[in-house]
């Protein structure tokens, strides 16, 4: 998961300046800063478990107030486009001393099919959607998004739901230290590949990370999380589970050159489970990060985790983790992109955890001076695995995902898309597979 985050973060501080206007409110001799901030927000979002992927197609992340995150974690809904700098406005519509205020509004109209209202029944339905927000920057060290989300169902076999979206970030440098703080509250219930059915839940996740320069080569970059997640326990016919996970990982960094990179890692994460037996877990990888050049980059990190179930006679599960993330511009207005990560997590059901195999490619091509298509695609295999006594497979999956969006600017800061998105899932539980296709429309302006 780290090799995700400090790609990002890298490609962060890389990106216009204009954009961070924008987006933070800050100069562009402050980008590196802001570099930790997308660092650490992205440590608190992919260091958390696999809270289940949604059947829903995604909306842009940049109106839906949740920061950018690696797709290939296995953390998130399928077929999310990366996120596109808005157009950057001349100011923010408010500003009250070091405050700036920038409201935002998406709504997003959505008919699919094969959305799953329990396991088994797939019902076809219209959504609409609406997410109000607004952007705070605090200074040149913090910012704050609050975007709720208010989701109608045409059918009566789903309930009409708001959710919720709060995300609180900061970063500072002191010496050689650079030091990054995230906070988010995030509130969910939409229809879960895992549950078969419309899921309640509930996140606090809490991140702490701290990169220290040694030397011009040699780094010392720690990471710490706090993860709590509530699920609704009313799903018909399951047992589902709370957890609260503490997890650090921490790397050492060696710079060969300004083209390679490499590290050496070690983590640590305890599960505490309201249903089943605790856990606790240990990790050590390896990482390289190759930049042969402005076009083409390459993170690669392997390993293993330990994993050893507390109060149970369930032998310990050795599993090898790895993570990889590469992308290529080609042009100037053509970027692909590939990712692929191995990852262990408690499920939502009581005493399983799942084994996450994810594959993902996505393009983006600027077709005209506003109009951009982006496709992506994918595969996830899940092992569900028991964790008393046998230890035996009790549910396999493999899905499939294809997304495609088409998207332009309008009035400078508003924009426009249509999507479409087909997935499956099939599963040795029959009552979990699923053949889906959704296609709409989406309307937001930055205010």
């Amino acid at each position: 998961m780290v090799p995700f985050i400090i790609t990002f973060a890298r490609v962060a501080q890389k990106m216009p300046g204009e954009f961070f206007n924008f987006a933070f409110g800050i100069s562009v001799s402050q980008r590196a800063g802001l570099g930790l901030v997308c660092l650490t927000f992205c440590v608190c979002m992919c260091a958390t478990r696999a809270l289940g992927q949604g059947v829903l197609a995604p909306p842009p992340i940049d109106f839906s107030g949740i920061a950018p995150t690696a797709r290939t974690t296995g953390t998130n809904q399928p077929g999310e486009m990366p996120p596109q700098a808005p157009p950057a406005p001349e100011s923010p519509l408010l500003q009250l001393g070091p405050v700036q205020m920038r409201p935002h509004l998406l709504y997003r109209f959505l008919y699919g099919d094969g959305i799953q209202a329990r396991p088994g029944d797939q019902v076809k339905t219209a959504i609409n959607e609406i997410y109000p927000g607004i952007f705070l920057g605090l200074g040149s060290h913090w910012v704050l998004d609050y975007t709720p989300t208010l989701r109608y169902y045409s059918s009566d076999k789903f309930r009409d739901t708001l959710d919720h979206a709060v995300a609180l970030n900061g970063a500072s440098t002191y010496n050689r230290w650079n030091v990054g703080f995230s906070q988010s509250y995030t509130t969910s219930s939409q229809p879960l590949v895992e549950t078969g059915s419309q899921t309640d839940q509930e996140m606090f996740l809490t991140a702490l990370n701290a990169t220290y320069q040694i030397n011009s080569a040699l780094s010392l970059e720690l990471g710490a999380s706090q993860d709590f997640n509530f699920v609704d326990q009313t799903v018909q016919g399951s047992a589902l589970t709370d957890s609260r996970i503490w997890s650090t990982m921490d790397w050492l960094n060696y710079q060969f050159s300004p083209k390679l990179g490499a590290a050496i890692g070690v983590g640590f994460t305890y599960d505490n489970l309201s249903l089943g037996s605790d856990m606790i877990s240990e990790q050590v990888q390896g990482r390289v990060i190759w930049r042969p050049g402005e076009k083409l980059s390459l993170t690669v990190s392997g390993g293993f985790e330990y994993r050893q179930v507390l109060d149970s006679d369930a032998p310990d599960l050795i599993s090898p983790v790895f993570g990889l993330s590469a992308q290529y511009h080609v042009f100037e207005p053509t970027t692909l992109s590939i990712g692929a990560s191995s990852v262990v997590n408690p499920s939502l059901y009581q005493n399983e955890v799942d084994e996450t195999t994810t594959i993902t490619a996505s393009l983006h091509q600027r077709l005209l001076k506003r109009l951009f298509l982006d496709v992506s695609g994918g595969y996830t295999h899940i092992s569900y695995r028991q964790t008393f006594s046998g230890f035996s497979i009790s549910r396999e999956d493999d899905g499939t995902f294809f997304n495609t969006r088409l998207s332009t600017t309008f009035l400078k800061r508003g924009t426009a898309a249509v999507f479409y998105q087909t997935s499956e899932n099939t599963s040795s539980d029959s009552t979990f597979a699923f053949t889906s296709n959704q296609v709409g429309f989406e309307l937001g302006y930055r205010f």
